[in-house]
């Protein structure tokens, strides 16, 4: 490796990138280096949302960014720190299935000071920030790489109905208030359902979040996201019922944005997948849990809806970047009423978990879980079982488990369907 590590930059692009390392020099939010930082290890997450980077090293780096264009490359200098093997890596890690990182160079630029070049696909929102330590994390210096335009949940689910041979379904997601003016003029005998209904599945933590972990080596957000998928296969298979997970790969999405995807797709239901923990590996059992108002039914219920709310500082968040739109959906009705539904719909769902497993608790328990909190869509947590009980980590890793879990969620989502017809969508409510 050559003692120098620059690459062809405008003289613009010089001054451009000497004002910007003056302006982050000050920056009060990048954390001055005291002592050299080695890397302890790099990961790429890519996902259809974006793609995170993450730096995790032993001390508090300081560091600067540009956004260079022709052709469009983020470039980011790390001071105290040595090119090492750990960095040498990284370019290795670049998928060409990347939505938008093309390629990463990474080398000595001057000593002391590590440039890293991202090449990219096209135009993009970095943001890039710092962690501080946090369970089994060090140090984090994490580059997110967002597209220009959000990827629109509702829009991905009218691009995958567009081309199944429903069109009939694609009319009532655009239109859901005049499905249940189509319904009267169906025969008898047709479903059930009088319009489309959609179904948002949230398989809990991901990339940077883990999730809990058993003791034969399982990952709580492996296990969620594989159930995830074969609840969204036969909930797609059923007449007027469509599905949409937060996310269908290994990477973190934030508690809000999980809400927030909810509610941009006008979900009738919202259902979070998770595979429990405790302390005692004796502990086993299914659970299902809605959102509380008035505090936890329990100090168990507590206690995990305080481990699963933070998610959001194990996966990493960029506390700088604030969203008006979630603090109005938070507030802006009272949730009274969506607690109750979400209270029939966990019954009906712990009701068929009762055939296929133990349950930890036989009613249905509340707490203040984050990602529950949609004020206006009926909303359940399930804890499929107890991954950190070697036996029954050994069944949330078995796939017909997966197959009667998924199943039995369906059952008890039908359950509360039959029971509480869906009504015409009110687009005031789901104006955000």
């Amino acid at each position: 490796m050559p003692d120098e590590f620059d690459f062809p930059f405008s003289r613009r692009d010089v001054l451009k990138f000497a004002a910007a390392s003056l302006t982050l020099l000050v920056t009060p939010t990048i954390g001055l280096a005291k002592a050299e930082s080695s890397l302890l290890g790099v990961r790429v997450w890519p996902a259809p949302d974006y793609t995170r980077i993450t730096l995790e090293h032993s001390a508090p780096l300081k560091y600067t960014q540009l956004l260079v264009k022709d052709p469009v490359r983020l470039v980011v200098d790390l001071e105290g720190v040595e090119f090492s093997s750990v960095l040498q890596s990284l370019p290795g890690k670049i998928s060409e299935t990347d939505p938008y990182i093309k390629l990463i160079r990474a080398g000595r630029n001057r000593p002391g000071v590590v440039r890293l070049v991202i090449e990219l696909k096209g135009e993009v929102k970095p943001q890039v920030f710092s962690l501080a330590p946090v369970g089994e994390y060090g140090h984090r210096l994490v580059l997110d790489l967002y597209p220009l335009e959000p990827i629109d949940p509702l829009m991905a689910l009218l691009e995958k109905q567009s081309s199944a041979t429903n069109t009939d379904g694609l009319e009532d997601l655009l239109n859901p208030d005049k499905a249940a003016d189509k319904a009267a003029e169906r025969p008898a005998g047709g479903p059930s359902i009088a319009r489309l209904v959609t179904i948002v599945i949230d398989p809990g933590h991901g990339g940077e979040d883990p999730g809990a972990a058993g003791r034969g080596g399982s990952h709580e957000k492996d296990v969620t996201l594989s159930i995830a998928r074969r609840l969204k296969t036969r909930i797609d298979a059923q007449p007027n019922m469509r599905s949409l997970l937060t996310r269908n790969g290994d990477f973190f999405i934030p508690l809000q944005q999980r809400v927030q995807k909810a509610r941009q797709v006008r979900a009738d239901l919202f259902v979070s997948v998770h595979a429990d923990a405790f302390v005692k590996s004796a502990a086993r059992g299914s659970s299902v849990f809605v959102l509380s108002e008035n505090g936890a039914s329990s100090s168990a219920a507590r206690w995990l809806a305080q481990r699963e709310n933070s998610a959001d500082l194990i996966g990493g968040i960029n506390l700088a970047v604030k969203d008006p739109y979630l603090a109005r959906t938070l507030l802006d009705l009272s949730q009274t009423a969506t607690i109750n539904d979400s209270l029939k719909l966990g019954s009906a769902v712990l009701g068929e978990l009762r055939g296929i497993n133990a349950l930890h608790k036989g009613a249905v328990e509340q707490a203040g879980f984050a990602v529950l909190k949609a004020p206006d869509i009926p909303s359940i947590l399930v804890e499929t079982a107890f991954i950190s009980n070697p036996e029954e980590e050994q069944r949330l890793n078995d796939e017909a488990y997966q197959d009667k879990m998924a199943d039995a969620i369906l059952r008890g989502i039908q359950g509360y369907f039959a029971k509480n017809p869906p009504l015409a969508k009110s687009r005031l409510a789901r104006a955000g």
